[in-house]
């Protein structure tokens, strides 16, 4: 997650600020993607082996494009439904750099959920990850106040460590209609870890999410036309006294998906500068084929930044290989959620 201030024109003056407070805001932030669907494992473990066999994603997003060394960030995954056992199980890494400061974020999770069928068309997937993270951070690319007040002196009193590493837990559930809906919820950073760079107890807080979504089947009288699928969906997410919610809506009629959601808590919340709190508006563009999905999402910015950021823009690949083995497989489904 990113937290979107309002920025001003004055970049130098913003540089400053941050300067001099950089023992404050240097906080570690999960990063965020507008495709939350298409990072299914990292938005909730009970997603893994939601899958026919084997799954590999990826995902690139760049964001606030117009900023100078704007915010990037990678993820890949790979998933296996074990289908005798009732149970998935997955490996996921993620990368982000933050800014010109060399401020990055790493992390490798192996996740593992089981299947419950509770009705014919009703299943629940608990799930968990265990992850092992890196924050880390360039102190050369830092200019700290102290060196600015000895006359731009090359080296700082400020005692900033490279790096620090540390084991992250996270569990989940998603609950699932065969065709209808889906619900889910996940808590991350379970334990707390603590991320500090400097010499202080610093821990990262608590993030829960909850999502979740509807299906309509709008022409399903049709013999000769392919269904179209109009999903709705949504995304809630909060860490210590931020949050944020995603909704919209997908429309899907193979092989193309279009999509568009707001995120934001319009009317709800303001921000801690009290100034409405809108984000974004998102657009996708995605195209599916029967073993792979690829999608374009482009978040066009509607808050005070809107006439800096230059907006984000992210990237999914997912690859699904379906089972060769003719043997008799216990029934069941996926559960319905969208792809992107």
């Amino acid at each position: 997650m990113k937290f979107k201030a309002p920025i001003s024109s004055n970049l130098f003056l913003i540089t400053f600020i941050v300067i001099l407070n950089f023992p404050l805001l240097l906080k570690a932030q999960d990063p965020q993607f507008s495709q939350f669907y298409a990072n299914s494992l990292f938005l909730n473990p009970g997603f893994t082996g939601n899958t026919t066999q084997l799954r590999m994603m990826t995902s690139y997003r760049n964001q606030w494009t117009a900023l100078p060394q704007s915010f990037v960030s990678y993820t890949a995954a790979v998933d296996y439904n074990f289908s005798e056992a009732n149970s998935g199980l997955g490996l996921n890494f993620a990368r982000d750099k933050s800014g010109t400061s060399g401020l990055s974020f790493s992390s490798v999770g192996l996740s593992y959920s089981y299947y419950i069928q509770l009705k014919r068309n009703v299943v629940i997937r608990p799930g968990l990850r265990v992850s092992y993270g890196q924050f880390s951070a360039n102190q050369d690319d830092f200019v700290f106040a102290d060196q600015i007040a000895r006359d731009n002196t090359p080296t700082s009193v400020e005692n900033i460590g490279q790096s620090v590493n540390y084991f992250d837990f996270s569990t989940g559930a998603v609950l699932a209609h065969k065709e209808k809906y889906w619900f889910g919820f996940a808590f991350d950073h379970l334990n707390r870890p603590s991320y500090s760079l400097i010499q202080t107890e610093s821990e990262l807080p608590i993030k829960f999410s909850f999502h979740g979504g509807w299906n309509f089947e709008l022409n399903n009288n049709s013999r000769y036309q392919k269904a179209t699928n109009l999903r709705l969906i949504a995304n809630y997410k909060a860490q210590e006294l931020w949050d944020q919610l995603d909704f919209g809506v997908y429309i899907e009629q193979d092989p193309l998906v279009f999509g568009m959601w707001y995120r934001g808590l319009p009317g709800l919340k303001k921000s801690e500068f009290n100034l409405p709190n809108h984000d974004a508006i998102v657009l996708l563009l995605g195209v599916k084929t029967k073993d792979m999905q690829i999608g374009y999402s482009y978040d066009a910015t509607i808050s005070r930044l809107s006439g800096n950021s230059g907006g984000s823009h992210e990237i999914s690949i997912t690859y699904e290989i379906a089972s060769q083995r003719k043997k008799r497989r216990k029934k069941r489904f996926f559960v319905p959620c969208a792809k992107f």
